[in-house]
């Protein structure tokens, strides 16, 4: 048989490790292996999510930057659920309200597209980071939920041992087990969370220089027709 599927808690096997346990700690390595999958299946969304980004938003700003016509451009893109497009998008819409009226207030008018555009990026920002508190709340609580599982199981340990009259490693070993057992589920849910946390927000700061870039470079499009405007 299999030794993790051994129900003997003897065997010291997961299972019977589980199986063995009472219901507070029971209740403890549920709750932390349902945030684990919890955190995978947010892991594998959000790498998949940001790696798309990053990828259409690069060909975004290589078609933009080949365009000739801005407003030609913006009747194709301007829709778009891209960052990028949306940035974009609010950079024309300011532009068009600014630019409206005559004369022309150059001076507010770029005061008004960089505000514009700043608060588009951290929109998008806000949108694109939004699951990451998740990860930060499991990488941060699973370990001292794991260890209150740990306590538990231990005090329960010592009053079985009290009970009992009886202190042998046999007796001792498969209740202080059971008790460890909820600590290593906690970290098992920790440690993907916290590295996970970490490498995220490191490619959603890639992702906010992107489009700080673009709103800059954009800005300074939108400012050279300003001068020439009247």
């Amino acid at each position: 048989m299999n030794p993790f599927f051994n129900t003997d808690a003897a065997t010291l096997s997961p299972v019977a490790l589980f199986l063995q346990a009472d219901w507070v700690v029971k209740a403890v390595m549920i709750g932390l292996l349902l945030a684990s999958i919890w955190t995978w299946a947010i892991i594998i969304a959000f790498s998949r999510r940001v790696a798309r980004t990053r990828r259409e938003m690069a060909k975004f700003e290589r078609d933009f930057w080949a365009a000739d016509d801005i407003d030609a451009f913006y009747k194709v893109h301007g829709t778009s659920e891209l960052p990028s497009a949306r940035v974009f998008a609010a950079g024309v819409s300011e532009w068009r309200n600014s630019t409206a009226a005559s004369p022309i207030d150059k001076s507010g008018t770029r005061e008004r597209l960089a505000t514009a555009m700043g608060a588009s990026v951290a929109a998008e920002i806000d949108h694109l980071s939004d699951r990451l508190n998740i990860l930060a709340t499991v990488g941060s609580v699973a370990p001292f939920v794991g260890l209150f599982g740990t306590v538990w199981g231990i005090m329960r340990s010592f009053t079985s041992i009290a009970s009992a009259q009886n202190t042998s490693l046999a007796v001792v070993a498969p209740g202080i087990a059971e008790a460890l057992f909820a600590t290593a589920i906690g970290l098992f849910a920790a440690i993907p969370a916290v590295i996970a946390y970490n490498r995220f927000s490191h490619g959603v700061n890639r992702v906010e220089a992107s489009l700080n870039r673009f709103a800059d470079g954009f800005h300074a499009t939108l400012s050279r027709q300003l001068d020439g405007a009247r």
